[in-house]
This record gives structure tokens, sequence and C-alpha cells, in this order.
């Protein structure tokens, strides 16, 4: 077994996923029903969340099947542009999620427009997973082209997105190093704003309310997702020195344990209550706080250690 099975196995998981998530707030409008937004948004999230791993391992698949007879190379990057823009659509629409979800904790509800734009880029991001659901078939299965569609040409391997964006990366001067400018800052906010947060529901500056230190996480989430788009950038751009390293992919596991952090704090009302700085959190959320701060840790560690652990770089 190898991470193109681990990508048939999970492919289905963003399409389907989105498509429930999509059915409960559209249901949620029809209905006027609140906790129906809430349970779809809250989907949305998790379902932005699991595709990470289906995005990676789909780019470990490409690397998996390089020089291969029997596979067209032209569709497999056609369908990796395809799914890159489906990601990145999934993704936006997963963190307007995240702030409808937060405004509705911090004023009672989601400022107007919010839930019907994560709504809109959710149905964008199922038009065009489906798409590369459908590219992806070609890839094995030329058969199920429509009839008379040509397939793929092979005289100009530098029409596809992902080869603009690995050339953007290994030639430019700044791309890079700029880039690692912008990772370190946004994981620096991110961190920083989490560990504060979860701090404080270990028992630390009680002091403090809170809701008061909750009003940071905002700018934790920016963190999070300049991390993503940065990242991204360096993965796509110089796959191959990340697919062939283990410990890439436990960074993958630790990154969405930090994510579903950030859905917990801000869904959880036990510590809403408390006014005066004395909530004391239970097993489950000290439990909650303490993983998190390990993933970031671990995360952290995974990340400084690419070029030493497995000779990634």
């Amino acid at each position: 077994m190898n991470l193109a099975h681990l990508h048939l196995v999970m492919n289905h998981v963003p399409t389907v996923g989105a498509v429930a998530a999509l059915g409960l707030l559209l249901l949620a409008f029809v209905r006027r029903n609140e906790h129906l937004k809430h349970a779809g948004l809250e989907g949305l999230f998790v379902i932005a969340v699991l595709t990470l791993p289906v995005f990676v391992s789909g780019v470990a698949a490409q690397q998996e099947m390089r020089g291969r007879n029997d596979i067209s190379m032209d569709a497999v990057r056609i369908h990796l542009d395809a799914a890159l823009i489906g990601f990145t659509v999934l993704e936006f629409a997963g963190f307007v999620a995240w702030v409808a979800l937060w405004q509705w904790r911090r004023r009672g509800s989601a400022a107007r427009g919010v839930v019907p734009a994560a709504t809109a880029l959710l149905a964008l991001a199922i038009a065009a997973m489906g798409i590369a659901a459908n590219l992806g078939g070609d890839i094995r299965h030329p058969e199920i082209r429509a009839a008379g569609g040509a397939g793929p040409s092979q005289s100009d391997p530098q029409r596809f997105m992902s080869t603009a964006i690995a050339r953007v990366a290994v030639y430019s001067m700044w791309a890079w190093p700029a880039a690692e400018t912008v990772h370190f800052l946004g994981l620096s906010l991110s961190f920083g704003v989490l560990i504060a947060v979860n701090l404080r529901i270990l028992g630390f500056i009680k002091h403090i309310p809170f809701a008061d230190v909750h009003r940071l996480l905002p700018w934790g989430m920016l963190g999070f997702g300049v991390n993503l788009v940065t990242g991204m950038f360096f993965f796509v751009g110089q796959s191959a020195q990340y697919t062939s390293s283990p410990l890439f992919y436990w960074k993958i596991v630790f990154l969405m344990i930090a994510g579903a952090n950030f859905l917990y704090l801000t869904v959880f009302r036990k510590a809403w209550a408390d006014t005066r700085g004395t909530w004391t959190a239970n097993g489950a959320d000290k439990a909650m706080a303490y993983m998190s701060m390990f993933a970031w840790l671990a995360a952290l560690y995974c990340g400084r250690m690419l070029p030493f652990i497995g000779h990634s770089f």
C-alpha cells in the first residue's frame, strides 16, 4: 500500500462531506433554523480540515505514478490543477464558515451575508471538486471521457497551473524567501494566540475572563490561514521534497489537530458563563488544551526537522 491507495480511499471525503454540509445549510435557510445553520457551518469547517490530507495524498500519488507508461502524466496534471482550485475554494469557504461561528459566539448572530457567502463558496467548491473528480477518473479510465473528446495534449507541459507555481518557487529570487518570512509570522501569530487561550483554559491568567481572551482567536485563525497558503505554495512548488518524508505527514496530522482546536474553542459554551474569572475547566477541556499545545509544538518540530530527518531538502 502506498499514498496513491490512501488517496483513493480518502478522495470522496471532500465531495460527499461538502454535499452533506450544503444540504444542511440549504435546509436551514428553508426552515429558518439556526441550529441547522450551526451544524452546517461546523460540518463545512471539519470537511475543510479533512480535505488537507486528501490533497496532500493526491500530490504524493502523482509522484508515485511518475515514469509509468500506462499513465498519462498530462491527465494527472490536469486533475491536479482542478483539484488545487477546488481545494482553494473549499478552504476559503471553511474560513468564512469559522468567521460566522465566531461571530455567533461573540455577538449572538453572524454578520449579514457571511453565512450566504460561505454557502455560495461551498457550492462553487462542490462544482470545482466534481470537475476534479471526473478528471481523476480519466487517469486510469479513458473510456469514460465524453464521446469524441480528445485526450490531453503532450505538446505544452508548461500550460499547467501547478507547473507555473513550481517555476515561481524554483526560479524566483524573492518568492520562496518572502513566503518563508510570511509563513514564520503566521506561525508565530497562530501559535501565540492558541497558547494564550489554552493556558486560560488550564487555569492560568484567571483574572481575565475567557471571553476577553477569546476575542484574539480571529488573529490566530488569520495566522493559520497564512500558514496554509504559504505552506501550499512550498508544497506545490517543490512537492517531491515533502512527499518523500514521513515527517511531513506527521506534520499534517498535527496541523489537523490544531485546526480542530480552533473549532472547539469557538463552539464550546461552558467558559462563556464565567464573567469573574472563576471558571474551572473539566478534564475533557484540559485534555483538549494539552493536546492542542502538544500538536503545535510537534508541528513546529516536524517542520524544523524536515531538512535533517528524511533528508527532504
